[in-house]
């Protein structure tokens, strides 16, 4: 089958491999130009770019493609029987959805209609789902409201996080859009519209998710900075400077400690969470020091009675 890839990032690049290796005919991968990136902000390639270089295929970066004439023109003439869209962060426009016969396939992090959006994987950690899963299904003019293709379930792990979990989701998608590009080919895939009524929304995340409300339970709290890896993570106040939480987990035993409170017993550090329950912090980070374990910071530190965080 004859296609076009458009896609950016790590999560893009098992598919567009996968692609490659099972003998489809990419005749085009379309992604975002370079930007800069680290302390010194150099430009970088991204890396569906640097994947299709290493495979040997013609790469393409426009800064635009909704009203780009010069790229319309190509994607006539390459006459793609499906164009593929992986992460790409584009909004498709409608001269491309409606140009190939099989249409714009997209693999989306989740069991759609369920978080629908630019963070699915972070959302469903964060809002405690213990599963997840890949779709594909055919673009159209709405946010991930396309028709279904193929959906691949898979359990979230208690010790997930954004970041351990976007690699298998990833490897996943990659099989399940060759499945679907095969059952297209053969016409025994049919597409079925989403139920809008049970969409959920995993919009893009801000630096303010990261902030910790005290008020929520404490598993809530150990969801959010599971699923806000590695940005933004999840922090608060320690007198008048900013504390990153790196790792923490519930209590399991009971303790009298209002939200947002710090306790301390032998080595271990508590913080009061909403509905009776604690945090206990494992590992924490001031702003402008290293990493502390819970011992560390009581002893450095010395807690006052009622002290808080937030």
């Amino acid at each position: 089958m004859r296609l076009v890839f458009c896609g950016t990032p790590q999560f893009a690049v098992p598919s567009l491999e996968k692609l490659a290796a099972t003998g489809f005919d990419v005749r085009l991968v379309v992604t975002q130009p370079d930007r800069p990136q680290g302390r010194g902000m150099e430009l970088k390639a991204p890396p569906v770019k640097q994947t299709a270089l290493k495979l040997g295929l013609a790469v393409i970066q426009p800064e635009k493609i909704r009203k780009n004439e010069e790229f319309q023109k190509l994607l006539v003439e390459i006459a793609p029987e499906a164009i593929i869209v992986v992460g790409y962060g584009r909004i498709i426009p409608p001269w491309m959805l409606q140009l190939p016969p099989h249409g714009n396939i997209n693999v989306h992090a989740s069991l759609l209609p369920k978080y629908r959006g630019a963070a699915p994987i972070q959302w469903a950690i964060a809002r405690g789902e213990a599963i997840t899963g890949v779709t594909t299904m055919r673009l159209n003019e709405g946010l991930d409201t396309g028709d279904i293709l193929l959906q691949h379930e898979t359990p979230i792990l208690p010790e997930d996080t954004a970041v351990t979990l976007a690699p298998r989701l990833a490897a996943l998608g990659a099989d399940l859009l060759t499945e679907t590009l095969h059952g297209l080919k053969q016409g025994t895939i049919p597409a079925i519209p989403q139920n809008h009524s049970e969409a959920t929304l995993a919009p893009i995340l801000k630096k303010e998710d990261g902030l910790v409300d005290f008020q929520r339970t404490a598993g809530d709290i150990r969801n959010r900075l599971r699923g806000f890896q590695p940005w933004p993570g999840a922090y608060t106040q320690f007198r008048g400077k900013n504390l990153k939480i790196i790792s923490a987990q519930p209590a399991q035993e009971s303790w009298d400690v209002a939200p947002g409170e710090l306790k301390t017993s032998g080595d271990r550090l508590m913080v009061g969470c909403g509905a009776g329950t604690a945090l206990e912090l494992m590992q924490i980070q001031l702003a402008g020091k290293k990493a502390f374990s819970a011992r560390e910071f009581i002893n450095g530190y010395r807690i006052a009675e009622g002290e808080r965080l937030g």
